[in-house]
């Protein structure tokens, strides 16, 4: 498995495949090929059919030039990912070179033939069995392992921290309306300020914990800096679950680093044995996978076991099977935005039952990663981040 660092990546949203991923490729080719005077870019699959809601050939043009020719061609099926694009470069009129690209999820990315952007695999071990049984017999933590697997990865966790805690703290204090057309009114700095005087301790929980997931999933929609965690479309469920532990029980921010190690290390298993792909897997890839990071990342904050955080892992992703993705317009909106929010309150939820009945566990994580993959595959495209079925094409409809 590749570093941590390519989990979790500081960047503008309001997508990771989208705009974050592209913006690399076309970064890179610009750096091949200093002699070239223009572009041509055509994207395919899911970033021709929702390019335009998340902002693709924005961010493409900001990139190469506003002269790029951008072409969005949604007959082309069976592609080799949901997310490919062609980018052809030009000296003049002369083209001098194609490349193929693809966007894999959480802003990584492949450029065939391109093997020196491939990063390195750090993480000798593939599985949470694996993971698992080594720890135990080191008598190690999980957090453990990714120490010793990246020594130096603590003082990156504790910027990817500080960015996380930066994106509530202005979605909190913002207001207005998010781009793109729907006129979807934020609604972070509403539910935070909403204090009842007989509000119970649950209906507190609630209402801080879903204001601080949608005030990162708000600042994602408007194009602000969040952290893929562990895509920019799932940005608010890690952040919106660890800052109200952080601020409500006796956590200390080593006890944070740790947590964001375990939930990095989970994020990585999914990546590698599975996807985090909405174009890929649908919403259970980008939201589940963000549900159980912050479940085990909270287990591993609270001192919880190998085996507890194994399952408040597996219960939040077993339980986001088959989530499908249709962006209403192509924008991370909705129902992105209160996605975060329920699944940042789920992870919570998640915590509470692994800690009482880990004991009573029977489906592995391992197993229901597998599971989300082969879900995923058999899921129509139409549910996968191409905004032409489901919520998408209902609200069209009305």
């Amino acid at each position: 498995m590749k570093s941590l660092k390519e989990l979790y990546q500081i960047g503008m949203g309001p997508s990771s495949s989208h705009t974050m991923a592209p913006e690399k490729i076309a970064k890179y080719l610009m750096k091949k090929y200093p002699s070239a005077t223009g572009y041509k870019v055509t994207l395919y699959g899911s970033l021709a059919l929702t390019g335009k809601g998340h902002g693709t050939d924005t961010v493409l043009k900001k990139v190469l030039g506003n002269e790029t020719q951008i072409v969005f061609d949604t007959s082309k099926i069976n592609l080799p990912h949901a997310n490919t694009l062609d980018i052809e470069v030009y000296n003049s009129d002369n083209c001098i070179a194609k490349h193929r690209a693809y966007s894999l999820g959480g802003g990584a990315i492949e450029i065939e033939n391109e093997p020196v952007i491939t990063p390195p695999e750090v993480y000798s071990l593939n599985t949470f069995d694996e993971i698992k049984s080594y720890c135990i017999d080191k008598e190690i933590r999980l957090c453990d392992y990714v120490y010793e697997s990246e020594p130096n990865i603590k003082e990156y966790l504790s910027d990817i921290w500080e960015q996380m805690c930066l994106s509530i703290k202005k979605g909190l204090k913002t207001d207005g309306i998010l781009p793109g057309g729907l006129n979807v009114r934020r609604k972070a700095k509403f539910l935070y300020q909403q204090r009842h005087i007989d509000e119970s301790p649950e209906t507190r929980e609630n209402r801080l914990v879903c204001s601080y997931a949608f005030a990162v999933a708000e600042e994602n929609a408007d194009g602000g800096y969040i952290v893929t965690a562990p895509t920019c479309g799932s940005c608010g469920v890690l952040p919106a679950a660890f800052y109200y532990v952080k601020n409500t029980r006796n956590v200390s921010d080593e006890d944070i680093i740790n947590g964001l190690a375990t939930a990095g290390l989970i994020g990585n298993l999914i990546k590698t044995n599975a996807s985090i792909s909405g174009a890929e897997c649908g919403c259970q890839a980008e939201i589940g996978s963000a549900c159980a990071m912050a479940a085990g990342g909270l287990a591993e904050i609270f001192g919880l076991s190998a085996e507890q955080i194994e399952y408040a892992a597996e219960i939040s992703l077993e339980h986001h099977l088959g989530l499908t993705c249709d962006p209403v317009n192509g924008l991370v909106q909705i129902p992105c935005i209160e996605r975060n929010a329920v699944a940042a309150m789920r992870a919570l939820n998640s915590l509470s039952l692994a800690d009482f009945l880990s004991s009573t566990r029977t489906v592995s994580l391992d197993t229901i990663i597998q599971t989300m993959y082969e879900t995923g595959k058999d899921l129509s495209n139409r549910y996968k981040e191409t905004s032409e079925a489901g919520m998408a094409k209902l609200y069209k409809m009305h």
